[in-house]
């Protein structure tokens, strides 16, 4: 089964909820074909005509996040049951991770148990950073054991804020560069930090091909001592320990990086919909079967390697709509 990790799913109305959250960039997300109706059954076109069987939703980086903690727990409910039904009109055609109404965090846990044991799920959507701050920070610590005794999938996106950084903003580079140095330092924070090997159990992706990390790896492997001296291991053993998805853009340089750096083990096919749409959305899936991957890499990247972190070669995942 060809799974892409990496797709988005929103409605005029979920972003209208998050302009009420205090959203000011949601108009990039509107009129993409993203949302239901027609848009959906032409993006299920797209799907058959490049042998894409399933795409897992997520609605990063328009995350419920905001201050007003009960307009963020209606947005991320609404968003989730809005994707529970999705899900189960489609039935193998999509799974979808959840979003949660960060940062507040009790308010968070209620609603991955809701999402995850009642409607089905297939793990958590989170920014790369909430509001700012970094997944590592201790006040999050409660998240992450959530997670981890769940044995849940977590699947991490930039936020899309310039990695805080007006040198990035100002000069309007938000997305070609700042959400792969975001990528990157989410990554780097995770690995320092030793979080996979504090919650062995959350099954972590990172989007882009982890940033510019599988050019990083020898370098953090050499400096990370003097610089980060906690850090509990060798980044590039700690790096191998979560997943990646493809989305690259078709640069098949970069994709061989994250291969040889990562492993092909460590993988998964992902498509970043709708930002690449038609002829690049074919790209996106089609540069896995280059010449220059073996076979039984590219069919672990755009099949097994999703099916196992999943777990759906074994377990009949199903999808429960919500009760109205």
């Amino acid at each position: 089964m060809r799974i892409d990790v990496h797709a988005h799913f929103w409605t005029d109305e979920y972003l209208d909820m998050l302009v009420g959250l205090g959203h000011t960039d949601t108009d990039t997300q509107r009129n993409m074909g993203a949302g239901d109706g027609k848009e959906l059954d032409a993006r299920l076109r797209l799907m058959d005509r490049t042998g894409v069987d399933m795409q897992v939703l997520s609605a990063a980086p328009q995350m419920p996040y905001g201050v007003d903690r009960q307009q963020a727990v209606a947005a991320a409910r609404f968003v989730n049951d809005q994707y529970a039904a999705v899900v189960a009109r489609h039935p193998g055609r999509f799974l979808a991770f959840a979003s949660t109404p960060m940062p507040h965090l009790e308010e968070s846990l209620a609603e991955t148990a809701r999402a995850l044991d009642e409607l089905g799920m297939a793990g958590v959507a989170m920014n790369t950073s909430i509001i700012g701050r970094a997944l590592v920070e201790p006040g999050f610590a409660s998240i992450l054991a959530d997670l981890d005794g769940r044995g849940a999938v977590l699947y991490l996106h930039p936020a899309g804020n310039s990695a805080c950084s007006p040198l990035i903003s100002n000069y309007r580079l938000t997305w070609m560069a700042g959400a792969p140095i975001e990528d990157t330092i989410s990554v780097m924070q995770l690995i320092t930090h030793g979080i996979p090997l504090r919650y062995p159990n959350i099954r972590i992706i990172n989007s882009h091909l982890g940033g510019a990390l599988p050019m990083l790896l020898q370098r953090a492997d050499n400096q990370y001592r003097w610089e980060t001296p906690d850090a509990p291991e060798l980044p590039s053993k700690v790096a191998r320990m979560m997943w990646y998805d493809t989305v690259g853009h078709g640069h098949l340089p970069a994709l061989r990086a994250a291969i040889d750096s990562f492993g092909a083990d460590r993988l998964l096919l992902g498509t970043d919909f709708p930002y690449e749409n038609d002829a690049v959305f074919a790209r996106a899936v089609d540069y896995i079967n280059d010449p220059t991957v073996s076979p039984h890499d590219a069919r672990a990247i755009l099949e097994t390697n999703a099916e196992q972190l999943l777990r759906l070669s074994s377990v009949n995942h199903v999808i429960r709509e919500p009760a109205h």
